[in-house]
């Protein structure tokens, strides 16, 4: 029990001068807290806020030794939280809400925590609770916390097992992490062979409105300022020395050449084929691993440009657009694996003119005025012969962004109605989306067929592990305009502006905290170095844990010997496993029993009770040695306690001598268990 009636006044400093009960139930409080922490940023502010007065007022109670509210109060408070959820999110169902009621209900069961069976139910909510957390993040830090949390409980469970009297919260936890560390064997084996299915729950999708990153569509002016985001999108590994330029590394991502003033948006499926593909390459490919991070989209980012699909074990074949964008058959759920060759040297799209093409000039009508008056300007130069020049077009426009006083900035305020005219005689600052929509739309105004291209350009290159990594805020938009003989030809106009954001140059990045400020004033290159090691660390826990797949287990089952391997055999030799593990256990409990006396272990185990109790004995004192010795020293001040004890070391006695000694001896354990000893 942990909420027996204690005197009231016993109040102290030190956890460990607290009485049983509000000791227990403090470190019970501690221990559902630090559950609940990682939540706090997911949960509704009223949730937490609701959480933390009841876990503190549950606190207060049993530090002043008050007793627990009526019924009338949980049920008004059970209501509020009903009422409250289905409020914030329309619903009683599905995670969000589902995982609020959890953590609200495991705060209102402390609220009834009288005997062992309010315990235990509070310890299975708080493992449920703990469960959650993995529902939003299955990442290192988060699973690093919630072993903590899980050695907390586990010494919460233990120690309301421990019979009454007072023992210490240490002693639960060894006996905690020696629990945990015996059952890890267990947890290896059920990881590695149980077959690996897909999540039974859905994740929230992630909105990226007002940050970096990459999305299935873009608005242009209509964040004022953007966030950097330093949240990892996907990290790649070249094979072997043939690495590009850190200035060619475009990821191709999201399309986009539908424009209607506002918004840049991917062409309907049938309109995109009407403009084929055409890819031709050449030269030696670069070969490639990607890890994609969960994005809750369905696209794959490849370096331009990949003819052939992306390979990975059990994953559905992707199909390719022909803008070039490979796309799975599902979006992205969970950490996705796959191997990709690419070949930096390509052309794609038609070489003649097409009637399709014409797709790629439209603009509204009545859009961007000023802009377009600027083409007209561009294609009466003789240098273009008559706009006809494409490659002279593109050549002015970019010198007039070189020299024009443009700048590169996250904070351009927000755009009107016309953003390029904006951008070209205004404000003349932007980032990449501002940049790559105007020179789109002052080529499509030159008569030139153009389009918008999303998707992550550079990276940055960990030196511990080798390992590239592309971050939300190396999300990038360049142009693609079509040029007669060629197709479509790649320009960065962001890199006319600020050469600094494309390549290894000075990039922008998200303003440091006071900590990481104070680290960098001292050694500017610390926090880059711990970064790099953290990164590897987490980066290995992505490839040998949250990205092991079924295919992997698969291949395990062909390493060690499987020609065929099936999830029938993945069960079989779970199952196995297990049983060889019960044998084995079996085995080892009855040599241990055997090799040692069970009436000498169960004397000294007596021994080792007394002695923590402060009674120094002799290896070789017999039971009634012992129970002399005991009256001696706690008779005078626990004699009903002493009397206890007595009566059980003179059954053990005799129990020694009797005609049948391996009777009895069953009983005789089950009462030590539940003897109380002095303190």
């Amino acid at each position: 029990m942990l909420t027996m009636p204690v005197p009231r006044g016993r109040k102290t400093a030190r956890l460990s001068a607290l009485p049983r009960e509000t000791r227990d139930t403090l470190f019970l409080l501690g221990v559902i807290a630090v559950i609940v922490l990682p939540q706090v940023g997911r949960l509704p502010w009223w949730c937490t806020a609701l959480t933390g007065l009841i876990l503190v007022w549950r606190g207060s109670l049993a530090l002043n030794s008050q007793p627990l509210p009526s019924r009338w109060w949980r049920a008004g408070l059970l209501a509020l939280a009903l009422a409250a959820t289905a409020f914030t999110h329309r619903t009683l169902l599905g995670q969000d809400a589902g995982v609020t009621l959890v953590v609200l209900l495991l705060a209102l069961k402390t609220l009834e925590l009288r005997a062992r069976r309010d315990a235990f139910v509070v310890f299975f909510l708080g493992f449920f609770a703990m469960l959650t957390n993995f529902f939003y993040s299955q990442s290192l830090p988060t699973a690093l916390a919630m072993l903590v949390a899980l050695l907390g409980l586990l010494t919460a469970l233990v120690n309301a097992h421990m019979p009454v009297g007072r023992p210490p919260l240490m002693q639960s936890a060894r006996m905690a992490a020696r629990m945990a560390l015996l059952g890890a064997p267990i947890m290896v084996a059920l990881f590695v062979l149980f077959p690996r299915m897909s999540p039974l729950w859905g994740t929230p999708s992630d909105t990226m409105s007002g940050r970096t990153g990459l999305s299935n569509s873009m608005r242009v002016g209509a964040v004022a300022e953007l966030a950097l985001d330093d949240g990892i999108a996907a990290r790649v590994v070249f094979d072997g020395d043939r690495v590009p330029r850190q200035t060619d590394l475009y990821f191709r991502g999201p399309v986009l050449p539908q424009f209607d003033g506002v918004e840049w948006t991917a062409l309907p499926a049938y309109q995109q084929m009407r403009v084929p593909a055409n890819l031709r390459v050449r030269g030696e490919p670069v070969r490639y691993q990607v890890t994609l991070e969960a994005n809750q989209r369905p696209w794959l980012l490849t370096l331009d440009a990949a003819p052939n699909p992306p390979q990975a074990p059990g994953m559905a074949p992707p199909i390719q657009t022909p803008d070039l964008q490979w796309i799975a058959p599902r979006p992205t759920r969970e950490l996705q694996r796959y191997r990709a060759e690419s070949y930096p040297d390509f052309r794609s799209g038609p070489q003649e003119r097409v009637p399709g093409l014409a797709l790629f000039t439209q603009l509204p009508p009545g859009s961007n005025p000023r802009t377009v008056q600027l083409a007209v300007e561009l294609q009466a130069d003789p240098r273009t012969a008559g706009g006809s020049n494409t490659a002279e077009l593109v050549r002015l426009a970019l010198q007039r962004l070189r020299t024009g006083g443009y700048s590169y900035t996250l904070e351009p305020g927000e755009y009107g109605r016309h953003t390029a005219d904006e951008f070209w005689f205004d404000r003349k600052a932007g980032f990449c989306e501002h940049i790559a929509s105007s020179f789109v739309i002052l080529m499509r105004a030159a008569g030139v067929p153009a389009r918008i291209v999303t998707g992550f350009q550079g990276g940055e290159r960990n030196p511990i592990d080798g390992i590239w990594t592309l971050r939300n805020r190396d999300a990038h938009a360049w142009a693609e305009v079509w040029q007669a003989g060629q197709g479509w030809v790649r320009v960065d106009p962001t890199a006319a502006i600020s050469p600094d954001r494309i390549g290894a140059f000075q990039r922008l990045a998200p303003p440091q905290g006071v900590l990481a400020g104070a680290f960098n004033a001292v050694n500017p290159t610390l926090v880059q170095h711990v970064r790099a090691a953290w990164e590897a660390v987490n980066n290995g826990w992505n490839q040998w844990v949250l990205n092991y797949t079924q295919g992997r287990q698969l291949d395990l089952l062909k390493d060690i010997g499987f020609s065929a391997p099936s999830l029938q055999d993945l069960v079989m030799l779970l199952l196995g496993l297990l049983i060889a593990a019960s044998l084995a256990g079996a085995l080892w409990a009855l040599w241990e029993r055997r090799r040692q006396d069970p009436w000498l272990r169960l004397l000294s185990n007596a021994r080792a009770r007394l002695e923590r109790s402060g009674l120094a004995l002799p290896d070789s004192a017999p039971p009634r040695e012992i129970a002399r010795q005991v009256r001696e020293r706690f008779g005078a001040t626990q004699a009903e306690l002493v009397r206890e004890i007595d009566d059980w070391l003179v059954r053990l006695e005799r129990q020694r001598y009797s005609p049948h000694p391996g009777q009895g001896l069953a009983a005789l354990r089950s009462d030590f268990a539940r003897l109380r000893w002095p303190r």
